[in-house]
């Protein structure tokens, strides 16, 4: 890695054609783990001009109406536009139940050996961690999301009565010796409802008052003279949403983790119950990382985990600290294996995975918006610092 240089991120609001997709697909996975925490899940979407597209394919004994679930999201959105809105919309459905031999409930997880839940699908995933922000994200999607997720509020308030729902962010940072120096540059990119589209001045104006400025507020590096601040420079966003570019679940996967910062699967995190391991095995390697940064053990921590099929545990645990370790990488590695668990049903029950939906039926749809990692609006349990005593012992 450089020891100077700009890195950039974005992120985008919740009613990009992407997020709307994740936002929908997990939407319906709530729904069936709400009703049957042992539900086995994925459910995938499409949006264009006027059309949802929905395939889903599961087993377990919930009934979901998916047509009315995806409306329901497309309203909360805040879709109102004659070429896509929840009223007009057509949504086409494919559902597909499947015979599974594999339970995963709670009595399973309570009785039967984790090694004898194997993993059903190859993967190798990462989990990054750094000291940029308090969360322990990368500096850039921390800011890319917070302005996003602020812009969106912003268009339901009362704040700016002109935007609409498709939005996008960019933040580039410039590091001095790998560590955060100066904001670099922003850029905003929001819709226009096609009722009323403001001058590029009051647009400039409006979003630097009410968004870019309320979120720097808070931080400790902020836009300087020399930061470059572009609000929709190509002009005049009026035709957003589905009507504009098609969305496909899945798609935005940096913006669902370290915005490209470190490595992530191609795997989509979104649309997939917790039996998957692409997915949960996600949240198990940020939650390792976070730990080890965390405990002092490094500044900036990746944790890649290797799954075979038909094996419980990874078959590789591979730690990467670019030079900035206190210990030897194997050292860490090693610690890392003695204190995480990271066979399937050991990630679901640790994070009581099962309990998610059943309380909170909108849960996955609130974690697929604005990042799976790094949260503080959620109460993540893979957020949490709880490892960091054993990390240290470990070695001992």
């Amino acid at each position: 890695m450089q020891s100077d240089f700009v890195f950039t991120s974005e992120s985008t609001t919740d009613g990009h054609p992407d997020k709307l997709c994740d936002q929908i697909s997990d939407a319906i996975v709530g729904r069936y783990l709400h009703h049957d925490p042992a539900s086995r899940i994925v459910a995938e979407c499409a949006v264009s001009t006027g059309l949802v597209f929905l395939s889903i394919k599961y087993h377990g004994t919930a009934t979901v109406n998916a047509a009315d679930t995806a409306r329901e999201v497309v309203r909360r959105v805040g879709y109102k536009d004659p070429s896509f809105n929840p009223k007009t919309c057509t949504i086409m459905t494919s559902v597909h139940e499947y015979e599974d031999g594999e339970v995963l409930d709670g009595a399973t997880l309570d009785s039967a050996d984790p090694d004898s839940v194997v993993a059903r699908d190859q993967a190798t995933i990462f989990g990054f961690a750094c000291t940029h922000t308090p969360v322990l994200m990368p500096l850039p999607i921390w800011l890319a999301h917070r302005l996003s997720a602020r812009l969106s509020a912003v268009r339901k308030s009362d704040l700016v009565d002109y935007l609409g729902p498709d939005g996008k962010t960019q933040v580039a940072v410039e590091f001095k010796k790998r560590r955060p120096y100066r904001i670099h540059g922003i850029t905003l990119v929001a819709s226009q409802v096609r009722t009323r589209t403001p001058s590029q001045h009051k647009l400039r104006e409006d979003l630097l008052r009410h968004v870019v400025t309320p979120v720097f507020a808070e931080e400790s590096i902020r836009p300087d003279d020399a930061t470059r601040i572009a609000i929709n420079p190509e002009g005049p966003f009026v035709l957003g949403g589905p009507a504009f570019h098609a969305g496909l679940t899945g798609r935005k996967t940096a913006v669902d983790t370290y915005g490209e910062f470190a490595r992530h699967s191609g795997a989509a995190l979104s649309g997939k119950d917790p039996a998957r391991v692409d997915r949960v095995g996600a949240y198990a390697a940020r939650h390792a990382a976070k730990n080890v940064v965390a405990a002092g053990l490094a500044d900036l921590c990746e944790v890649q985990l290797s799954y075979s099929i038909g094996i419980a545990r990874p078959v590789s645990v591979q730690v990467e600290t670019w030079g900035s370790a206190k210990l030897p990488e194997d050292a860490i590695a090693a610690r890392i294996e003695r204190c995480f668990d990271f066979r399937l049903a050991s990630i679901v029950k640790r994070f009581k995975m099962l309990e998610l939906a059943p309380r909170d039926p909108d849960f996955y749809q609130k974690l697929a918006c604005y990042g799976h990692v790094g949260r503080t609006d959620l109460d993540l349990p893979w957020e949490r610092i709880d490892q960091v005593d054993s990390l240290l012992a470990a070695g001992s």
